[in-house]
Formats: C-alpha cells, sequence, structure tokens
C-alpha cells in the first residue's frame, strides 16, 4: 500500500476492484490497493499504409499539415512551430477508478519530433523513414509515459539504478492537517543532478525524492522521458523552463488558446498531449499557477486531463478534488485559461 492509500479509504463507496482493459488488451487502470497503469506496450506491425495512399493537406487555426489516407482516415498532424505531434496507433484506454472521473479510450498517440514543424516537411529527408517508423507504433508515447507516474504504479530502475518510472507524490510529507510541500521538479523524482539547456547545474532536494510538482511532472514526462530541452529557470530561451506561468509567458510552442482572463470556450481546437495552464488561486495577479497534459474527450464527451496535484498527492486523471475536466462547471473548468502546443 502507497502514500496516497489514505485518499482512497475517503472513497471506499467507490466500490470494489474495477478494471479497464482497451481494446488492444492493455491494462489500465485499477482499485488503489491493487492499482495497474499501462505495461510497456510492444511495438504493432508496421503500417501498411502506403506512402502513394497518403495525401499532405493544410490547415489553418493552428496553421498544420494533416495526413490521410485513401479513405480519408487523420494518420497524423502535425502543428506549425510544434514538436508535438499525433499519431494514429492501436485503441487504449487511460482510467484511475479509484478517483472518479469517466475513463478515456482513444487511438491517438503522441509523440515528438526531431525538430519543431514547418510547412513542407514531409519534403525533408528524415520524414518518411520517421514516419514509417512511428505511425501505428505501440512503443510507450508521451500519454503512456504521462500513467507510469499514477497512484500505485509499478516502479522501474534504469541500469544506473535510477528510478525512472513509478507511483510519484506531489512533494515531501508535511505536518498533520498541512497539504504537502511544493518545489518538487522533475530531477527531485529522479533524484540525480542535471546540466540544464542553459548551462545551469540542478541538484535534487533529498526531501523531495519521489515527488513532481504540476510543472515538475510535466517536465519529467515531456523532457526527462520523451526527450524534450529542458530550462533550469525561467527566462526565454532554449528548452522549457521550470514553473508553468514561464511556460505560458516565455516558454515554446503553439498558443491555441490564449488568456483572456477567462475560461476558453474553444475545446475543439485541443488534441490530445496539449498543454494546459490554469489560475487556481484566483489572485488578482491573474498569474498562471497549474499545469497539466490533455488527454482527450473521456466517455461522457468531456474533456479530460491529468496533472500533479496536492489534494491527489501526485499526478492523476481522477477527479479527486475537482473534476480533471475543462467543461461541467467544476474547479478547473472556472480556472482553465491557455492551452499551448508544445
Amino acid at each position: 500500500m502507497t502514500r496516497r492509500s489514505a485518499l482512497t479509504a475517503r472513497r471506499a463507496a467507490m466500490g470494489g476492484l474495477a478494471m479497464v482493459v482497451g481494446i488492444s488488451g492493455i491494462v489500465v487502470g485499477a482499485v488503489r490497493e491493487e492499482a495497474v497503469v499501462p505495461a510497456t506496450a510492444v511495438a504493432a506491425p508496421p503500417s501498411r499504409t502506403a506512402a502513394s495512399d497518403m495525401r499532405f493537406l493544410r490547415r489553418d487555426e493552428p496553421a498544420r499539415t494533416t495526413v490521410v489516407d485513401a479513405s480519408g482516415r487523420v494518420l497524423a498532424t502535425f502543428t506549425d512551430g510544434s514538436r508535438t505531434v499525433t499519431l494514429d496507433g492501436p485503441e487504449r484506454t487511460f482510467a484511475e477508478p479509484q478517483f472518479g472521473g469517466a475513463p478515456v479510450t482513444t487511438r491517438v498517440w503522441v509523440r515528438l519530433l526531431p525538430d519543431e514543424w514547418q510547412a513542407g516537411a514531409e519534403n525533408a529527408p528524415w520524414f518518411r523513414s520517421w514516419f514509417q517508423q512511428n505511425l501505428s507504433s505501440a512503443q510507450p508515447d508521451v500519454l503512456t509515459m504521462a500513467t507510469q507516474y499514477l497512484d500505485g504504479a509499478p516502479e522501474e530502475r534504469n541500469p544506473e539504478g535510477v528510478r525512472i518510472r513509478g507511483d510519484a507524490h506531489y512533494g515531501p510529507a508535511a505536518p498533520e492537517g498541512a497539504p504537502p510541500v511544493e518545489n518538487s521538479d522533475f530531477l527531485d523524482y529522479l533524484g540525480i543532478p542535471w546540466t540544464f539547456e542553459d548551462g545551469a547545474v540542478g541538484e535534487p532536494d533529498p526531501n523531495h525524492y519521489g515527488a513532481a510538482d504540476c510543472s515538475g511532472f510535466i517536465r519529467l514526462v515531456y523532457g526527462y522521458r520523451a526527450g524534450y530541452p529542458l530550462r533550469g529557470d525561467n527566462e526565454r530561451g532554449e528548452g522549457l523552463p521550470r514553473r508553468a506561468r514561464a511556460m505560458v509567458e516565455v516558454g515554446p510552442g503553439t498558443v491555441l488558446l490564449p488568456d483572456t482572463g477567462t475560461p476558453p470556450s474553444n475545446l475543439g481546437m485541443l488534441q490530445a498531449g496539449d498543454l494546459l495552464f490554469f489560475d487556481l488561486d484566483g489572485a488578482p495577479d491573474q498569474r498562471i499557477d497549474h499545469s497539466a497534459i490533455y488527454l482527450g474527450r473521456d466517455e461522457t464527451g468531456q474533456h479530460r486531463f491529468l496533472s500533479s496535484r496536492v489534494r491527489a498527492d501526485g499526478p492523476t486523471l481522477g477527479d479527486l478534488g475537482g473534476p480533471s475536466l475543462l467543461d461541467g462547471g467544476g474547479h478547473y473548468a472556472r480556472s482553465f485559461r491557455v492551452a499551448k502546443r508544445l
């Protein structure tokens, strides 16, 4: 039983063991004491879509290239100025029934390109081999990696003995009745020093080992695991900065939904893997103070995300401490302000 077991006890009324299995056969959810998250997937058979059957179409708002097959099925979406790409792949289901909320079943897989996409990049020498290798692949993607830190996720260590995945907490234990301590970056979870793109060297805090706050979790998934460059500060430049507000104000990526001071309404622009930003505290400065990763529409048709939060003591896609939804009028829906595509 992990440190978050007490949270499950509060939700005992939710019932006994509940398991969700995608059509691909990947088990992705169970109740707290026997929590299971997606196992490392095996490669799917190579895509049978011939290159001659593909069409590359330009779209607007945002500027992007979509790839469709002869039947019109969308195989991939590449967004100008972003490295994030969505690809069609084996169906899987993400769920965390111990914390409530509807599952997300999707064929969308999220990966990073070698560089930011530009119009016409499908003609670059590297593209065809990259696309054929990744289209319909079931190797772990950004979404799978993100779920590998959920409540009860099994631990895995690399050959150097560094724990690279497993149940992450929000922060170290605090006095009884107080929330977990914040300021836990990805290197605190890992317990190793890190040299950033800006040349700074970060040292982990032993008291924060195994923990990642909201932006630290995004850096753990997109940076350490997926390979996106990271900064050691909150300044403009190469790499993803430390804080959520800096990711919005000076960070890389394509702005999909800008901050107008109210919740954006055009949620149809979002795709899995997009970064979401919130003003949870409602302070007069109206600055961003929370970040999340968009998963997609759940089985009720609502827009669900995954984030590391205090009430769940770590990453969750469930509804503990408020629905993980951008619609429905909950606390996070009312506090949602910005979306970017990394």
